[in-house]
C-alpha cells in the first residue's frame, strides 16, 4: 500500500508513552486469588461449570456456552488462569462503566500454576478453516483492543480479502501493544498467517503501527520476511479505530450499519492476533494479556504479563503504589472510565490501568455556556455536528438526536478535548444512547404485553365462537334428533293404522 488517505478531524493529545515503553514486558506475580467474571466479552455470558471445592488447573474451561459448539454464539467460555481451588461463585462488583456486580468465579491460587493439558493444532494449514475457528472459540479469546467482540465471529470466510492487524494504538498512556510488537513480533506474524488461514487465505494482510513507534515497526518489518505488509501511518487520535483505520488504509468511509467484512476487510488487535498464535500453536486459552499499568500514582509505570482476574490492587502494588492516588481509570485517557475502586479484576479488555497521581489528570473545569465556536465539528472523526447532538442530548429530544446520527459517534471524545467550553460532551451523548436504549427496551416490553393481551382476547372470543359453534351443533343434532323419532313414530302409527284397516 503505497498511498495512505485522511480521516476527518482527529485530534494529538500529549501521549505520555514514555511514561511505560521504556522497559520490557514483566510477568505479573500470581496474587492469592483470581475473580473470574462470567461475561468479559460482548454477548451472554457463559455458564459455571465448576463448583465450590473443585479443583481447577491452568487452562481449564470452568464456564462455557449454552451449546458446547460456542463457535455459532456471541459467547466464549471462561477457563482458570491459574491452578488452585474454586471458594465462591456469586455476584461481584466488576469494572464497567455502570458499576454494577455480575456473576464471578473466585479461586484461590496454589501458587503452583500447573497447566492443564494442552493440546495445540499440530497443523493449522491442513485443517479446514472451520476446525480452527472453532478451535479459537474454545480458546475464549476475545477482541484485547478493548472492544471485547468474541473473535472467532470475525473469522468466516466470506469473499475476504485484506487482514488488517491494527498496531496503531493511539490512545495517551497506553503501550502494551507496543511493546508487544517490539519484543513478540513473531507471535504475532505467526498468529496473522493462521488468521489469514481461516479467513480462506486473505489476498492481502497488512499489521499497521503509528510513526511515532519506530522500533516496534522495525522490529515487524524484520520478522514479517514478507510474509506480511507492514504499513507505516502517521500518528493522530483515534486512527487505531476501526472505521478510521480502514478510511486510511483505503481511503473508504464505512458507515455504521456497515462491518468491514461487507467491503472484504477484517481487523483484529495485535494482543488479539498474538493470543490466536498462542492457542493454535501452543495450546494455550486466553488466560493471560499483556497490559498497562501507568501514571504518577505508581513508583514503575510498566507493561506487565497479567493472568486475567488479577485484583487491580495487587497490581498497583507490584508496580509501587505511592501515597495520594487521586484516580484510577481503565484504559486510555481519552475513552477510559474511572473506576470507583482497586478491588475490581482484570479482565480480557483491560488494556491499561492509569493509577492517577495528584495534579496529574486535573478534574475539568465547570462546564461553561457554549460558544458556538465550531472546534468539536472540526475534529469530529464521524464528520458529526457534535453541537447539535449536544443541544437534543440535553434537551432529552432522542429523535432529534437520532437524526442527527448519535449511533454514529464513537465516544472518542475529540470533541470534549477541544471545548473551550470545557463540556463534558461525551457524557451526554452516552446518556442519550442509554436513554433511547433503555426506550426502546420498555418499547418492546410494552409491544411484547400488547400481543400477549391481544393474542389472549383473540384466544378468548376464538374459544367463545368455538363453544358457540359446539353448541349449535349440538342444539342442531338434538332437533334433528328430535324430528326424526317424530317422524319414525308418526310412520310407526301410520303402519298399525293400515294393518289394523
Amino acid at each position: 500500500m503505497t498511498h495512505l488517505w485522511q480521516f476527518h478531524g482527529g485530534v494529538k493529545p500529549d501521549g505520555h508513552k514514555s511514561l511505560s515503553n521504556q522497559t520490557p514486558i514483566v510477568q505479573a506475580d500470581i496474587p492469592p486469588f483470581l475473580v473470574l467474571p462470567l461475561l468479559q466479552h460482548i454477548g451472554e455470558p457463559a455458564e459455571p461449570i465448576v463448583h465450590i471445592g473443585d479443583k481447577v488447573l491452568k487452562g481449564q474451561i470452568i464456564a462455557h456456552c449454552h451449546a458446547y459448539d460456542c463457535s455459532v454464539l456471541l459467547t466464549v467460555p471462561i477457563h482458570a488462569s491459574s491452578s488452585g481451588t474454586v471458594v465462591a461463585i456469586e455476584p461481584r462488583p466488576v469494572p464497567h462503566p455502570s458499576g454494577l456486580t455480575a456473576l464471578c468465579i473466585v479461586i484461590e491460587t496454589d501458587g503452583q500454576d500447573t497447566w492443564t493439558k494442552c493440546k495445540p493444532l499440530a497443523d493449522y494449514s491442513a485443517l479446514p478453516s472451520r476446525i480452527v475457528r472453532e478451535y479459537i472459540a474454545r480458546a475464549g479469546i476475545v477482541g484485547l483492543g478493548g472492544a471485547g467482540f468474541p473473535a472467532h465471529i470475525k473469522l468466516k470466510p466470506e469473499d475476504i480479502d485484506t487482514l488488517i492487524i491494527n498496531g496503531a494504538e493511539c490512545e495517551p498512556y497506553i503501550t502494551c501493544d507496543d511493546r508487544l510488537m517490539r519484543e513478540r513480533p513473531d507471535d504475532i506474524i505467526a498468529g496473522a498467517l493462521i488468521i489469514k488461514h481461516v479467513l480462506g487465505g486473505a489476498k492481502h494482510c497488512v499489521i499497521v503501527v503509528e510513526d511515532n513507534k519506530p522500533a516496534a515497526y522495525q522490529s515487524l518489518l524484520e520478522a514479517a520476511q514478507g510474509q506480511v505488509e507492514v504499513v507505516k501511518v502517521p500518528t493522530m487520535y483515534p486512527t487505531g479505530g476501526e472505521r478510521q483505520l480502514i478510511q486510511v488504509l483505503t481511503g473508504k468511509e464505512l458507515g455504521r450499519t456497515y462491518l468491514p467484512a461487507s467491503i472484504g476487510i477484517v481487523l483484529h488487535n495485535v494482543e488479539t492476533t498474538r493470543a490466536v498464535y498462542r492457542a493454535v500453536q501452543l495450546g494455550q486459552p486466553l488466560v493471560s494479556r499483556t497490559m498497562t499499568v501507568t501514571g504518577g500514582g505508581v513508583e514503575k509505570p510498566q507493561n506487565l504479563e497479567v493472568l486475567l482476574g488479577t485484583p487491580m490492587q495487587f497490581l498497583i502494588n507490584q508496580c509501587g503504589r505511592k501515597p495520594g492516588i487521586e484516580k484510577l481509570i481503565m484504559g486510555g485517557a481519552m475513552m477510559g472510565f474511572a473506576l470507583p475502586n482497586d478491588e475490581l479484576p482484570i479482565v480480557k479488555t483491560t488494556n491499561c490501568l492509569i493509577v492517577s497521581g495528584a495534579d496529574e489528570i486535573a478534574t475539568p473545569p465547570l462546564p461553561m455556556p457554549c460558544i458556538r465556536c465550531g472546534a468539536c465539528a472540526e475534529v469530529c472523526p464521524i464528520n458529526l455536528l457534535p453541537q447539535q447532538l449536544y443541544w437534543h442530548a440535553k434537551a432529552k429530544d432522542f429523535q432529534k438526536a437520532q437524526d442527527y446520527h448519535l449511533f454514529d459517534c464513537i465516544d472518542c471524545g475529540c470533541c470534549a478535548y477541544v471545548c473551550p467550553s470545557h463540556i463534558p460532551l461525551v457524557s451526554y451523548y452516552r446518556y442519550a444512547k442509554a436513554q433511547i436504549r433503555a426506550n426502546e427496551r420498555e418499547r418492546k416490553t410494552a409491544d411484547i404485553a400488547r400481543q400477549r393481551h391481544e393474542f389472549r382476547a383473540f384466544r378468548v372470543e376464538r374459544d367463545k365462537a368455538e363453544k358457540r359453534a359446539r353448541l349449535k351443533q349440538i342444539k342442531l343434532a338434538s332437533e334433528q334428533s328430535r324430528e326424526a323419532a317424530i317422524k319414525a313414530a308418526v310412520e310407526r302409527a301410520n303402519a298399525k293404522k293400515v294393518q289394523s284397516e
